[in-house]
């Protein structure tokens, strides 16, 4: 702890304000701007402070000059012990270490996999989605931001799979078959064919925006491969042999198809490059695309293999 001089500081002419302020400079830094870099997605902030190797020592900082004086002519320095906060979450005591992931991989979840490999030789109970059972046992348990991706990824994943009942729901209900949601909804995973190439092309990663364009991607998906199987079906019921139906399906209905995916691709490119909904322009493009080149093909044929036993029931 310093003690300002008073006495030695007015003799000096330097006043307490300007000691308090070149230790708080020296020690905690100073903003004094921006800096505006072409290759940075976000300001620099410009910070006057002390190198590390200055400040790290007490002699370094009484031998600073404050107003053409040395700081240690002009305070005095008392040892003393700091009163520590003490922490508790859930009634259990915690000790808090931050940081922040930036540079090539700002994802948290890449450092914390890197973290637990070399965390494991200390034999620490580590945790991700909840907490230590006690307090027995020295636990290690993740929070901040890799909890929210965590529990983003978990609701959207939910949210995912009501979002397959109520299509498989709906579809049943329109096509009244039971098996024909399945082949409607197979062409679904094509999407990804395109979305995680895509993703490693662009150098981005798979962030939630990610997973809402997938999910969003579906239903364009499932509408593709609707109206490929309704046309199907109207041809066979007008007589034209399931064979040729099929082939006709995929050929007549490629063009409403390839418009649709014309269109996410031009409306996707304007968020192309955001960096926060990049992922989500990302896989709306790379997963449409790659889903009208599989599907157009793939759902035809499926359900030509799925459905040539029961065509006499179908066409009567």
């Amino acid at each position: 702890m310093f003690h300002i001089d008073r006495e030695k500081a007015a003799l000096h002419g330097v006043s307490a304000d300007e000691i308090a302020k070149a230790l708080g400079i020296a020690e905690g830094g100073l903003e004094t701007g921006l800096l505006h870099q072409p290759l940075e997605k976000e300001d620099v902030t410009i910070e006057v402070r002390l190198p590390v190797a200055q400040r790290s020592h007490l002699n370094d900082l009484l031998a600073m000059q404050v107003g053409g004086v040395a700081l240690g002519e002009l305070v005095k320095v008392e040892e003393t012990v700091a009163d520590k906060s003490i922490y508790h979450k859930n009634l259990m005591p915690v000790v808090y270490v931050t940081a922040d992931v930036a540079g090539a991989e700002e994802s948290p979840v890449y450092g914390i996999l890197k973290l637990n490999q070399k965390l494991a030789p200390l034999g620490l109970e580590i945790l991700s989605t909840h907490q230590p059972f006690s307090t027995e046992r020295l636990s290690m348990k993740w929070d901040g931001e890799w909890h929210i991706t965590y529990e983003v990824f978990r609701d959207l994943g939910a949210a995912f799979a009501v979002v397959l009942v109520l299509i498989y729901v709906l579809v049943v209900g329109w096509f009244r078959s039971f098996k024909t949601p399945f082949i409607i909804m197979a062409a679904i995973p094509f999407s990804l064919v395109g979305i995680l190439p895509a993703h490693w092309a662009m150098g981005a990663f798979f962030t939630a925006t990610s997973m809402i364009g997938f999910i969003a991607g579906a239903g364009i998906v499932v509408r593709n491969s609707i109206i490929l199987v309704d046309f199907i079906e109207l041809r066979v019921r007008e007589g034209m042999p399931l064979a040729e139906a099929v082939i006709e399906a995929g050929a007549v209905r490629f063009r409403p198809m390839m418009l649709t995916a014309a269109a996410v691709v031009v409306g996707g490119s304007v968020i192309l490059f955001d960096p926060i909904f990049q992922g989500l322009a990302i896989s709306l493009m790379a997963g449409e695309v790659a889903s009208l080149l599989l599907s157009r093909m793939a759902v035809p044929v499926i359900y030509y293999l799925a459905m040539r036993k029961g065509v006499a029931k179908l066409s009567g």
